[in-house]
């Protein structure tokens, strides 16, 4: 089983997704949290479910995709790095990869 290492910048992202939210919805907020980390915890048996994505198919990261997010990371090895979380409706910056 993969071990799942949640970045400070994902982390960050997440929160700030979850802080906008909140605004009009604070119960979709949380459950949203709660969904975005339950759906990466099924990533420690099955580390490759997540696509690759499209627009950066040439470096080694994937995503899964939890609505309204795309949820990016890497394997190395028996770890799972969590780098990226950001809303679907948004434009991947690659810098945002490299943190």
């Amino acid at each position: 089983m993969a071990r799942i290492v949640w970045t400070e910048p994902a982390l960050q992202d997440l929160e700030s997704i979850a802080d906008y939210i909140s605004l009009d919805k604070p119960d979709a907020a949380k459950k949203l949290i709660r969904r975005v980390f339950e759906q990466v915890q099924r990533l420690r048996r099955f580390p490759r479910l997540g696509s690759v994505p499209a627009e950066i198919s040439d470096l080694p990261y994937r995503q899964l995709v939890v609505g309204p997010c795309r949820v990016f990371y890497r394997i190395d090895g028996q770890r799972l790095y969590i780098v990226h979380v950001m809303r679907g409706e948004q434009m991947l910056r690659r810098e945002k990869l490299d943190r």
